[in-house]
This record gives structure tokens, C-alpha cells and sequence, in this order.
């Protein structure tokens, strides 16, 4: 018996060294009952034309004008053409692995709707992977490996964006692509989780991410750091702050700052702690820096580490446990 229609969602623009690699590998996955809604977003290189000739050939592969300009309205674009019973994005200069929609499905189908089906990422890229490329595989693979993606769902975006599967009835749940937010990716990650699917776990490679200069989540200013916290602030408030706690931000450096910001934008409340003796005591934005060991004078408090240092989260780790605190209610890293 046939398996039930997947749409694969591919926004491109200017991707034409990378587009057969990506198209080929769909062609060749073992699962066959899959639509391809692939959308041009304003290319100027010969990208259009080589989609075209694929789409002359497969008529599951179907070729889209934007209807707007920029990813999300591309996304958008391809949504409104969807007829699969289940749903999943491709990024136009990646690689699919032969099994990831037949994977994909079966997981789906043996856990039922309300859940996510994501895969394991492995970079690629002709001059090697830099370690900060290689740590974010890492980190996002051995929560993908257990599941447990959302349990760190601020640091950074636990849903790879290429590779994941849902019901569509559950995308549409979620508001589908209709949010004009960026990231996009890390947006739509934080809406799966607001909406409480499960991510099912897996341990296969189904994804290969191309790394290369011009990446859009390289160059594009939608994806600097700035976009993230200000992401992670609006859904932290909107999910996660308990009015009644006292909301204590930890650190002083870039990212502290720019989350205070946010914070007085949105005439919240804060303490402020740092460990920097040169810091205590001053007063940035009209707050007193205060020591750490302020924490433990407070009874009920809400803290968000903005400290990117590995080895001193660690010990603010053993900090937050010594008093006792529960991590994704007393206590959020951001970084």
C-alpha cells in the first residue's frame, strides 16, 4: 500500500553550483510519495533554469515564483501549494541521505500526530568545519540522539531547519509559516514547542549541511546574534517568566546588555548580578550590578545566564544546583 504524500518545502535564490546535489538526492530517496514545492526567491544565476529542467522531467517536482521576496514569503508560497498529510523543509544547497523521508515518515506514522520527527546533521564543506560549526553538530545531535531538544531550547535553535517532518495538521496548529519573524527556523522551533510536540528520538544521520562563505546564515543580517536574543526574550516572556519571581539577569558582557535592553524596552523588571569584581557595584542603564552571591538572598527569582563562557556556566551550574534551583523554571542559559 502506498505511504501518504509528503510535501518537501525548498526555498532558493542563487544556489545554482549546489541545486543538482540537492535535487538528485531527493530523487533518489527510498521513499517515493513526496511533492517537491520548490520556490524561487528572485534568483539571478542560472538557478531557475536548471529547477526547470528537473520539473520537465518529474512532474512531482513543482516550480514556484515567490509571491513576496525573502525566505518566509517563499516558504509561504510553497505552503499554499502543500497537499501532503505530512510536511517537511529542505534547504536548496544541502544533501538529503537516500533514506530521510521514508525515515522521517515511519516515525511519524508509528507515534502519531503531536509529535516531531527530526534526524541527525552532519556539516560538510570543501575546506573543512570550524569548531564552532562542529560544536553546534555535536550539541544538536546529543539532544536529537534523546529527544530532549526543547530542554535547551534558549541557547540556541534545537530544531535543525532541514530536517525535521510534521503532520501538516500540526504545522497548521502551530501557524504554519504565517509569522514575518527571523530566524525563521529558531521562530518556528520555539512554536513547536509552545504548542507541545514531542520530539521523537533519533540516532541516524538523515541531513547533510553545506557549510560554505556565502550562506545565507553567515551573511544575512536576519540571523545575527542580536535576531536570537531578541527571539529568545519575546518567547521567554511570553512562556516561560513567572511574574511572581524576582527576574534576575546573570552577566555583564555583550549579550547581558543586550538582553537588559530588551528587557527596559518592554518595562520589565530586573535585578542584576555579575562576578566581574571590576563590575560590581556600577551602574549600567540605572542598575546596580550586584554579586552573584545576591542570588542566594532572594527566595523566589527567575535568572537568565547570559555568560558564554563554557567554564563559567559550569560553575554557575554547580551555583544554581548548590541552591537548590530547577533548571527550565528557576534558572535559563541563553548561551
Amino acid at each position: 500500500m502506498r505511504t501518504p504524500l509528503v510535501s518537501v518545502i525548498v526555498p532558493f535564490k542563487n544556489t545554482a553550483d549546489y541545486l543538482e546535489d540537492c535535487l538528485e538526492s531527493i530523487l533518489k530517496q527510498t521513499l517515493t510519495n513526496w511533492e517537491l514545492l520548490i520556490v524561487d526567491d528572485g534568483s539571478t544565476d542560472e538557478s531557475q533554469k536548471l529547477v526547470q529542467k528537473y520539473a520537465n522531467k518529474d512532474s512531482r517536482i513543482q516550480l514556484f515564483k515567490n509571491d513576496g521576496n525573502g525566505i518566509i514569503e517563499a516558504l509561504r508560497t510553497a505552503y499554499r501549494h502543500a497537499k501532503g498529510t505530512y510536511v517537511t523543509r529542505m534547504d536548496s544547497d544541502d544533501i538529503m541521505a537516500d533514506n530521510k523521508l521514508e525515515s522521517l515518515q515511519k516515525s511519524l506514522i508509528s507515534n502519531g500526530k503531536g509529535h516531531l520527527a527530526i534526524g541527525n546533521v552532519s556539516y560538510f564543506s570543501k575546506v573543512g568545519i570550524g569548531d564552532g560549526y562542529k560544536r553546534y553538530e555535536t550539541w544538536l545531535n546529543s539532544l536529537t540522539k534523546t529527544g530532549t531538544n526543547f530542554n535547551e531550547i534558549y541557547k540556541e535553535c534545537v530544531i535543525p531547519s532541514p530536517c525535521w517532518m510534521v503532520y501538516k495538521s500540526d504545522l497548521d496548529n502551530c501557524g504554519g509559516f504565517a509569522p514575518n519573524v527571523y530566524p525563521e527556523d529558531y521562530d518556528l522551533a520555539f512554536r513547536f514547542f509552545k504548542y507541545g510536540l514531542k520530539c521523537i528520538p533519533s540516532n541516524k544521520v538523515l541531513h547533510y549541511w553545506r557549510d560554505y562563505p556565502i550562506r545565507t546564515s553567515r551573511i544575512d543580517e536576519n540571523y545575527a546574534e542580536n535576531s536570537f536574543l531578541e527571539l529568545k526574550v519575546n518567547y521567554f516572556l511570553e512562556l516561560s517568566h513567572q511574574k511572581e519571581k524576582q527576574l534576575i539577569i546573570w552577566g555583564a558582557g555583550t549579550k547581558g546588555k543586550k538582553i537588559a535592553r530588551l528587557l527596559i524596552e518592554r518595562n520589565i523588571k530586573f535585578d542584576w548580578i555579575c562576578d566581574n569584581p571590576k563590575k560590581i557595584g556600577k551602574t549600567i542603564y540605572n542598575q546596580t550590578l550586584k554579586p552573584t552571591d545576591y542570588l542566594s538572598t532572594l527566595k523566589n527569582a527567575q535568572s537568565i545566564i547570559s555568560v558564554a563562557n563554557r567554564e563559567a556556566q559550569l560553575e554557575i551550574k554547580h551555583i544554581l544546583t548548590t541552591l537548590e534551583l530547577i533548571d527550565l523554571d528557576d534558572y535559563f542559559f541563553f548561551c
